[in-house]
């Protein structure tokens, strides 16, 4: 029978994946601010998602998911209440 030590779990820092841009000139990195001008690896219109070449998880809501975890909350437009004419 296997004895408690064999069965423990063992973890590993979380490594970084380099970025999966493979193009000449390279694609926008994932922190950059332009991130969502990378191309296209992976894309499902049908389950509101994309992927590109950066890492970056695309929404079809504007959110974001970066290859880090970070959250980019969508862009909301401005309502017609909210919107200002100038005089």
């Amino acid at each position: 029978m296997d004895s408690a030590s064999s069965r423990r779990t063992h973890t590993t820092p979380q490594r970084k994946n380099p970025s999966m841009c493979q193009h000449q000139p390279a694609c926008p990195t994932a922190d950059s601010a332009d991130r969502e001008a990378a191309r296209l690896v992976a894309h499902h219109p049908e389950q509101g998602w994309s992927l590109l070449c950066n890492g970056v998880l695309l929404f079809e809501d504007t959110g974001e998911l970066l290859p880090d975890g970070q959250v980019i909350a969508p862009r909301r437009p401005l309502g017609p209440a909210q919107v200002m004419t100038a005089a």
